[in-house]
């Protein structure tokens, strides 16, 4: 759908005439019909009956050896690095043999600690195409963050990059658990870790590596795969421990979404095509992981990591490398929208900018197709349900650009209220979801597995409503709702008016402790560069729009986008201060 010209391509999107040419559940007669590629089946998973992809691969061990067959085919590109898939496996099948070697067998737990690097998928397959638990830590976390993710799972390998081993480092004694340490791209030798370099070689290398396949291993597809831990925003993270099916069913939600929107159209499904992809969010996060990094494997991609997220380098790498795909949190599009060097760069070989983890502003979506003339992209997930449980793509998302999508067919949605009863269309409640991807449990807690985790569903603590033809709309996290005198208040709902002003680029809602009302609304925005607006503006343009009990009663102005973790959602936490001792828990 992309003009096939310079960013500022396309006019505002109007529902077409006969659009959709499909409805939701025609297009999923077809496409999940018997012998297609989308065809279901019901089996039973930890005894819950339990719709599956009958065409998912089995394995993370199976997706890795299709993978092979890409050959020649750039797999990533790291600054000047480019592996092929061919060398990619060559490094995975070595690295998994040296973890035979050093005793690692199924079951066990391998830390990954490292920012985005052609090494990363390289240790993940290793270690999960052999039966053991991949653990990827937060490569944003301090020492003691790490020591405690590297206790939590009973690690007994690490495979980390020089700039997480500086910070493990002096937290070695407290983790006699781990057996071995490597350590890719050190400046120096360390006597505590071995060089990972000299068990695979550099990226450069790979390809001159013994044209081997990975060691034999026993695989069920509901056996475990990988330790993702929460964000832990409040309390200790928690460990979300994910099967083989869990990942590899994005392989097939993401492709059944984007036929979706194909046939929403009215044409026909084009044949598959390898696309350039660039990736700007950590690979420890569900998102990019999950949901981005193995459907990009199984299709063929080609997958393009940044040392760190530059807007500016950003629109050189899309116009040099013909980048097909971006985005990853709401956060990368506002940005590539406001930067002044936008319009100096060939951005049109973008066909889209998608995003998931954090709430977008429905005026991002309408942005993202008026400027660059892609088609916008969202879903929602979490950690615990290993990412894509709905999709919302294309004109679907432009034309209810406020919804998370629908979810993917072989999963399920119903909004409860506090009694646990299921809510009718429109009413609001908690959301509950249930699919292959819902992961095993937490690890090491029990009892936080069984509140959170119930006959296959599993509780989301969002508050959510769902519409008649089933798109779910993401009303606010539970915890995030201001009540003022018995009112409930999403914020959402007042962030997403706050965005809509033209000056506004980044808002934040948050309760103000209130005497006899409990909290008030105050809010936290960051103007776009060049624009002006008043506290007094922005609070009577919401009060044009919304009660007048949802209006912000206060409104600070921020210099700078606000504060957010590695997955793209604000850290309210971290605005509470601006308000001093006057602010609530909302």
């Amino acid at each position: 759908m992309n003009q096939n010209v310079s960013a500022g391509a396309a006019a505002p999107w109007t529902k077409p005439d006969g659009w959709p040419a499909m409805s939701l559940a025609d297009v999923e007669a077809i496409l999940c019909a018997p012998g297609q590629r989308f065809e279901m089946e019901t089996i039973d998973i930890r005894g819950v009956s339990t719709r599956v992809w009958q065409n998912a691969p089995a394995s993370l061990r199976h997706l890795a050896d299709h993978a092979r067959t890409h050959g020649d085919r750039v797999m990533t590109i790291y600054e000047d690095e480019r592996i092929s898939y061919a060398a990619w496996y060559r490094a995975v099948a070595r690295l998994a043999g040296e973890m035979r070697d050093r005793g690692i067998e199924k079951g066990d737990r391998v830390a990954l600690a490292m920012r985005n690097l052609p090494e990363w998928p390289v240790a993940f397959f290793a270690a999960t195409a052999i039966g053991a638990i991949c653990v990827p830590l937060n490569a944003w976390w301090t020492g003691a963050e790490l020591a405690f993710g590297l206790v939590n799972s009973g690690a007994r390998m690490l495979i980390c990059d020089a700039e997480r081993w500086e910070r493990i480092a002096p937290h070695r004694a407290e983790c006699p658990q781990l057996s071995a340490v490597f350590v890719a791209r050190a400046h120096a030798r360390d006597r505590a870790a071995e060089r990972l370099e000299d068990v695979i070689g550099i990226p450069q290398e790979w390809p001159d590596l013994p044209d081997a396949m990975i060691p034999a291993a026993d695989i069920a597809p509901d056996d475990p795969a990988t330790i993702f831990y929460t964000s832990g925003t409040t309390g200790q993270p928690k460990g979300a421990l994910g099967s083989h099916r869990n990942l590899t069913s994005n392989i097939l939600a993401s492709g059944y979404a984007a036929a979706r929107a194909v046939l929403r159209r009215g044409e026909a499904i084009p044949p598959p095509a390898q696309k350039v992809i660039l990736t700007v969010i950590p690979l420890f996060h569900v998102t990019a992981c999950s949901a981005g990094l193995i459907g990009q494997l199984f299709a063929g991609h080609t997958v393009i990591y940044m040392h760190r997220w530059d807007t500016a380098k950003g629109f050189e790498i899309i116009e040099r490398e013909k980048v097909n795909a971006t985005g990853g949190v709401p956060t990368i599009a506002w940005q590539m929208i406001e930067h002044p060097d936008r319009e100096n760069h060939d951005l049109s070989s973008l066909e889209s900018i998608s995003y998931g983890g954090a709430p977008a502003a429905p005026e991002l979506v309408r942005k993202i197709y008026e400027i660059f003339g892609s088609m916008p992209g969202n879903g929602w997930g979490m950690t615990e349900t290993m990412a894509t449980v709905t999709s919302h793509l294309a004109e679907d998302y432009l034309n209810r650009p406020e919804s998370a999508g629908p979810p993917v067919p072989v999963s399920d949605l119903k909004i409860v209220d506090e009694q646990g009863v299921t809510l009718p269309a429109g009413e609001v409640g908690e959301l509950l979801a249930r699919g292959p991807q819902i992961v095993i449990g937490y690890w090491d807690r029990p009892d936080a597995t069984a509140e959170t985790f119930v006959d296959g569903w599993v509780r989301t603590g969002d508050l959510a409503r769902l519409d008649e033809e089933g798109f779910c709309y993401i009303v606010d996290r539970a915890k995030d709702m201001v009540i003022r005198g018995g009112e409930n208040i999403y914020s959402s709902e007042v962030e997403n008016v706050l965005y809509d002003h033209p000056a506004v680029t980044d808002a934040a809602v948050l309760g103000i402790a209130h005497r006899t009302l409990g909290e008030e609304p105050a809010a936290v925005v960051h103007l776009a560069p060049g624009m002006t607006a008043s506290e007094s503006e922005l609070q009577a343009w919401v009060a044009a729009r919304l009660a007048k009990f949802k209006v912000p009663v206060k409104i600070i102005l921020a210099a700078d986008m606000l504060p957010r973790n590695a997955n793209g959602k604000i850290l309210k936490k971290d605005l509470k201060a601006l308000f001093g001792a006057g602010l609530g828990t909302g």
